[in-house]
Parts: structure tokens; sequence; C-alpha cells
């Protein structure tokens, strides 16, 4: 068995292949997305891969991310690995826990409270060896979307969405790309109020949606509306495999009858459907025992609701548990 934890070790071309080949696919363990998130400077990227006998079997790629001010950092600093690590169908449960294992002891993640792994895919075959590597699994929903045709989308629109994005559409509101720095510029100021008072979640600085503007697997997409974007989404792909819903937004309490957020998320549909992707991937809906209106939001659409989970390493228990707390009461005091 062989282990690599660099991105110069991993053979480029047989990275390409398991791409591929995988079960468990995701662009989010692609070169690209290594390369991706290697370039940004507020995170700190990492990768992990395993072989026998010069055959991959696994990659793993991660960032090591935090928010906020001094104090935020030191009780945020995690680990994520969007997707779930990829793997070849031929893996065993040996070469899988290595990499579970060597994630868990990397520089990188050294000072992170915690490693978590947002599965997009049925990883539940492997549950047992990521439990015995000391993962816990976490319930967490999601949505599939078939959009092998326009017409396959649209067959599965809620009557209301379907109304609504026919009106937005005949009341001028147009489906296109953030293509200035201008429209970027309303794009993130949209996404940043809407994380801010109500998604209540950390939302990465503009610099990524610049750098991801301009990457070839990647859209944003936008919503305009008398020459201004009222609404847009951060879109990539997985050529001729899978669309996935990064980052989605709207003005919809200021442009109540364009329904601009609704849009957006059609307009990624579409986009897919378009790209030859049989499958949209909407990147989250919460908690399955929790009420949550974005997924209320997104099950209008018609996609497959499913529940791959999370798997979640605590590096730093009593952290963990105190950050959780501490970080809601500096929010609500807005000194982080």
């Amino acid at each position: 068995m062989t282990l690599y934890t660099r991105y110069s070790q991993i053979d480029i071309d047989a990275w390409d292949r398991l791409i591929k080949e995988s079960p468990v696919t995701s662009w989010f363990q692609s070169r690209d997305a290594y390369c991706f998130f290697d370039s940004l400077s507020f995170m700190e990227a990492f990768v992990v891969g395993v072989a026998e006998d010069n055959n991959l079997l696994g990659v793993m790629v991660g960032y090591v991310q935090c928010d906020g001010k001094r104090l935020k950092q030191r009780l945020s600093r995690r680990a994520i690995i969007v997707g779930g690590p990829l793997l070849s169908k031929d893996i065993t449960d040996a070469h899988l826990s290595a990499m579970l294992i060597t994630v868990r002891q990397l520089p990188a993640v050294e000072h992170c409270i915690y490693i978590e792994t947002r599965n997009l895919n049925d990883y539940s075959q492997w549950r047992g060896v990521f439990e015995a590597s000391g993962f816990s699994y976490v319930p967490h929903c999601n949505f599939h979307q078939d959009t092998s045709s326009l017409d396959a989308i649209n067959s599965k629109l809620s009557r209301t969405r379907k109304r609504h994005i026919h009106v937005g559409l005949r009341d001028g509101a147009i489906i296109g790309e953030v293509t200035t720095d201008s429209e970027e510029n309303e794009f993130y100021s949209i996404l940043s109020t809407l994380y801010r008072y109500k998604v209540k979640k950390p939302l990465p600085p503009q610099e990524f949606f610049h750098k991801l503007r301009n990457h070839s697997s990647a859209k944003l997409l936008a919503i305009k509306y008398q020459e201004h974007v009222i609404g847009g989404m951060a879109y990539v792909e997985l050529f001729g495999k899978v669309g996935y819903e990064w980052y989605v937004c709207g003005m919809d309490e200021s442009y109540k009858n364009l329904y601009p957020s609704e849009l957006a998320t059609y307009a990624g549909l579409q986009y897919a459907a378009n790209s030859g992707c049989p499958r949209f991937d909407y990147m989250g809906a919460g908690k399955p025992d929790e009420p949550y209106g974005v997924r209320d939001f997104k099950a209008l659409f018609g996609g497959k609701l499913v529940e791959h989970g999370r798997y979640l390493y605590v590096k730093k228990p009593l952290l963990y548990t105190l950050g959780k707390t501490a970080i809601k009461i500096l929010e609500k005091r807005h000194i982080v």
C-alpha cells in the first residue's frame, strides 16, 4: 500500500480515470477542485491518496478554513471534504481506513477542531470503515434532480413554480451570466446580505466567486432586470455527469413579482440540461429532524430527497462543544 499526501505525488492520468469511473465521483474531488481550493488565499488545500501496486484506489481532497477575527478563528478552524472521498469500486476497507487515519494526521489539519466529509453520494456501504476510523455519522438531507432534458425538469416542477418562472420571464427578468466586475459586485452584495441576515452561516470572501467566475468548470449564473443583477447562482459542473448548486440568492423582497431566487435555481437546472448533465445536485437540504425552509423551497422543483449524511471526526471535543455555543454568542454581539 502506498499513501500520498501531496498533489505532486499523485499520477494525474490515474486521478482523471478515477473521476470517470468511481461510483461516488464528484467535481469536488477532482484535480480542478484541488487547484481551485489551493488558489484561494483564505484557505489551505490538502489531498490524500492511496494506491496498491501503482493502482490508484482513492483520493480525498479538502481544505482548512476558519472564519472571522482572532477568537472566532480559533473556535471555527475546520477541515472540510466536500462531496466525500473519491473511491474506486475496488477499494478495500483497509485502503479507505488508511486514508481516513492519514487525513487525521496531516500537518494542515493539526489545529483543526474537527474534520467533516459532506457527502454528495451514497457512502453507506463504507459506514463501518468510517466509524472504525473515528468518524461518526451525522444525518443530512439533499436533493438530486433529473436534468437529462428540459422536459424532464419541467415535468417535475410544481404548478406554483411553473407559474412563477413563467411570470418572472414574461415580466422582464432575464437568465444570463455574470460577465463584468460590476455584475459580480452586485451578485456578491445580494449573497452577502442573504447570508448575514437570513442564512446566518459563513460566506467566503469575494475572491472565491471572482476566481470561480473565471474557472473552466464553473459559471456565475445571473438573473438580470433592467441591466442589474437581482439574483444568481454559483454553479459548478463535472462535465457530462453532474451540475451543482453551490450558492444561490435572489432579491425576493425587492422584486417579489419576478421571483429571482426561483429563477436562479431554474437557471442552474436549465444549464445542467443544456450541458448534457443528467443530474443536478442541490448540495444540501438540512437535517432531516429539523424544520428547514430551504428544504421546502427546493422540494417544489421536484427533485428526489436523499439522505447521504456527513461523517464527522472531532479532534478537539472540548473546543468543539465550546465553539458551537461561543460563536453564536459572539455573532449576536457583533464582536467577531
